[in-house]
């Protein structure tokens, strides 16, 4: 059972594996259909917005809240606004913006496909001679790797301000001192770290979800076990690579 169940495992790796080529192989020559693209945009990007600034005041709120009240007893408070930016730029916002776009997202997109499979349009769109890798996978993949960075970079900043308004209200700091140790510890390479890492996880999630929607089966009901297939898979991968990738960053940055 163990062993069946390895190898399933297997064929799925090399299948996701001959599935990112070509998507890769797609995205680099033409025809390349940009209003495809733009739709990709607006529908994984732009209507994410708004969880996306709520989950990034939240964190930012509680975090300077438990900090705040942590380091008061030990007179540290004034550590909170570098503790607080940092964590948020680098590890907090990314992971919580990329696991929930993972769920919006990724099981939108696994769904979407997916019905388009079982009700046989994909069949229909190579009958007309258009290659759907082109049509489907490249405008998400794109959309996904361009969308997830700026989506976590908008989320670690509607944290710091939520911090800030936290700070101010509970411990009496100043918005300008907020201010100045926030850009005093943050650097460009957290930034770009943190897009780094978005961007990798955008292009989990986008091609995990378009190939498991063109291995849908069973109707409906295979539909609903895509979405949820995908959700799992690219948390779970989320999670794990995130400490390598910190790791490589670090190396590299620090």
């Amino acid at each position: 059972m163990i062993k069946n169940k390895l190898k399933q495992d297997m064929r799925v790796i090399g299948d996701v594996t001959l599935f990112t080529k070509d998507t890769f192989y797609c995205m680099l020559s033409r025809p390349f259909y940009l209003g495809r693209f733009l739709e990709q945009i607006i529908h994984l990007g732009i209507e994410s917005l708004s969880i996306t600034i709520v989950i990034g005041i939240v964190t930012g709120l509680v975090m300077t809240l438990q900090f705040g009240y942590g380091l008061e007893k030990f007179g540290g408070t004034l550590y909170v606004p570098a503790i607080v930016s940092l964590s948020l730029m680098r590890e907090l916002a990314p992971i919580f913006t990329s696991l929930l776009i993972a769920g919006r997202i990724g099981s939108g997109i696994s769904a979407e496909i997916g019905a388009m499979k079982v009700s046989q349009q994909i069949d229909a769109i190579r009958a007309l001679g258009t290659n759907p890798m082109r049509v489907l996978v490249v405008p998400r993949v794109l959309a996904s790797i361009l969308s997830l960075p700026l989506l976590a970079t908008l989320s670690a900043f509607m944290g710091i301000l939520g911090g800030l308004t936290i700070a101010n209200i509970e411990f009496n700091m100043t918005p300008g001192f907020y201010v100045n140790k926030v850009l005093s510890t943050i650097k460009l390479s957290d930034v770009f770290g943190s897009m780094a890492k978005c961007a990798f996880f955008g292009l989990v999630i986008s091609i995990l979800a378009c190939f498991r929607g063109f291995e849908t089966k069973d109707g409906t009901k295979g539909v609903g076990s895509s979405a949820k297939w995908v959700v799992v898979r690219t948390s779970i991968i989320i999670l794990i690579s995130d400490f390598f990738l910190s790791k490589i960053l670090i190396l590299i940055f620090d």
